[in-house]
């Protein structure tokens, strides 16, 4: 074998090795792309997308999907090559992985603050649309988390309402934060509580902060939470997270607890998140929902309207309907289901 036969065996195999580097080695880039979209009016796996009990519910006609995207899972990595061809695809987005993903944090952390946030979006989003119908919803102070070694652990629980503290009622998480510092290290504690809607009393036995040693501590973090007495439960898809389909959430409660009906036979998809008073707030991702949802044939798209300036182009046959609120997202869909309102429906501008 020549000198210069040997020079191209092993340039070819420098090429092989190379090649196969470049095709399997990951990079720190993840895609966005359209995913699935969810009709809360319908069923999911044979059960209603959203039930509801303990109040009238009334007939509902059309269709209300909640979007989705479908992002690189957070224990899967991109080689180079899926990258390249991801980035020249339409309706898909490459970006960096640290741009979704914080360093260091695990799959684990990921799925759970996810499912956190879709959670906490339901709850706004039932509260929401209650408050619209002008259901009574009660404000109390929640065990938002337990420390695993406060004096708390196994006997309070995340979710958990608290009415009282040794008897006097509390109405903010201050007034809990208060009495409890207002005992002394060691000494027992009554809350009164609301659990899976059962009244119960519950003994905790202070310890001395880490912080400040003189200070008496539970071991738990205090949100605001919610009592009302409808029964709303979910069947949507476990694996689907975040707080962005808040909108439709509420929309389609709305829409249950109301007579009449609001979709009136159309196809309506949207995205945005709820806060518990109403207000729609900015989420990302819009150009791949929009396309989502125009794939299932949706005819008008809901969004925030921090989000117009994300919208580069409109599919074909898709109304862009921009709102701030529950209130101006239900007007917006009585007006688009009567013709001679339809017109003075404000879009994007």
């Amino acid at each position: 074998m020549t000198r210069q036969t040997w020079t191209a065996a092993i340039s070819a195999l420098l090429f092989v090795v190379l090649a196969a580097v470049i095709a399997l080695v990951p990079v720190p880039y993840i895609t966005w792309a359209p995913g699935a979209t969810y009709d809360l009016l319908g069923k999911v796996d044979d059960s209603d997308a959203i039930s509801i009990t303990g109040v009238p519910v009334y007939p509902t006609s059309g269709q209300l999907r909640m979007t989705t995207i479908s992002v690189t899972a957070p224990d899967s990595n991109l080689t180079l090559p899926e990258v390249l061809i991801s980035y020249f695809m339409p309706d898909r987005v490459v970006l960096p992985r640290v741009a979704v993903y914080r360093p260091g944090t695990s799959a684990n952390d990921v799925n759970r603050e996810e499912s956190v946030l879709m959670t906490q979006s339901q709850t706004s989003a039932v509260v929401a649309a209650l408050r619209a119908n002008n259901i009574a919803v009660t404000e109390l102070p929640m065990v938002y988390s337990v420390q695993n070694a406060g004096a708390a652990a196994g006997i309070l629980q995340p979710g958990d309402l608290i009415s009282a503290v040794d008897g006097t009622p509390v109405a903010t998480p201050n007034d809990v934060v208060k009495a409890v510092k207002d005992r002394h290290v060691g000494q027992k504690v009554l809350f009164s509580i609301i659990r899976d809607r059962m009244p119960l009393q519950r003994s905790v036995t202070t310890t001395a902060s880490t912080t400040t040693p003189d200070t008496p501590a539970v071991g738990i973090d205090i949100n605001i939470g919610y009592s009302y007495d409808p029964k709303v439960t979910f069947a949507v898809d476990p694996n689907v997270g975040g707080s962005s389909a808040g909108l439709m959430f509420s929309l389609a409660i709305y829409d249950r607890l109301t007579p009449g009906e609001l979709v009136a036979g159309q196809v309506v998809a949207g995205t945005g998140s709820m806060s518990a008073s109403g207000t729609v707030g900015p989420i990302g991702g819009v150009a791949e929902k929009l396309a989502a949802a125009s794939r299932d044939k949706a005819t008008v798209f809901l969004l925030p309207r921090q989000n117009c300036v994300d919208v580069t182009a409109v599919p074909p046959g898709i109304r862009l309907v921009p709102v701030t609120d529950l209130k101006g997202a239900v007007t917006a869909l009585q007006m688009l289901s009567d013709p001679t309102q339809a017109a003075n429906v404000a879009g994007c501008s």
